[in-house]
């Protein structure tokens, strides 16, 4: 069920997921309800300290679309799929089609990790008695899914050098 970031109304953790070339990462897991478009620059910054390297491109939900978060990507040269508010730029035509590409390529892996996540590694069926075992089930469903995906690539590497 979701919830407002004022009203308690989820059950169990919520986490806020952030995704680098189809890899994914908690950036925060919680039990109480909050709004993950809060915690875009903090994503942001986890994942440039995951990679080592500057944050050039994202993809987010709509949710995260706000002024604030809008100023920051501004301000550090991020492109995003945020839908534009104001006037369109001279290069208007160009940022559309960076933005949809943005926006497909973000529905396909992030939003496809999700489900698979919770329908193959059944995070949708946690019933966990404690905190700590819910948030356990949780880490494995990701890294289960994180290591099948990196173990794909290791085989589509391997067959293409052998062909």
């Amino acid at each position: 069920m979701r919830g407002k970031e004022v009203k308690q109304v989820e059950f169990g953790a919520k986490v806020n997921k952030i995704q680098i070339d189809g890899i994914n990462f908690i950036e925060h897991i919680d039990y109480r309800a909050f709004n993950e478009g809060t915690r875009f620059e903090n994503s942001i910054f986890c994942a440039q300290n995951l990679t080592k390297t500057k944050v050039r491109i994202t993809g987010a939900d709509a949710i995260y679309a706000t002024n604030k978060n809008r100023s920051f990507s501004s301000t550090n040269n991020i492109q995003t799929d945020f839908v534009r508010k104001g006037k369109a730029g001279k290069h208007e035509a160009h940022r559309k089609k960076l933005a949809s590409e943005i926006k497909k390529e973000r529905a396909t892996r992030l939003e496809g990790s999700f489900g698979k996540e919770k329908e193959h590694y059944n995070l949708r069926k946690i019933k966990a008695r404690t905190k700590k075992s819910e948030i356990l089930w949780i880490f494995f469903g990701i890294h289960t899914a994180n290591a099948k995906e990196i173990g794909r690539r290791i085989y589509k590497n391997q067959t293409q050098i052998a062909a």
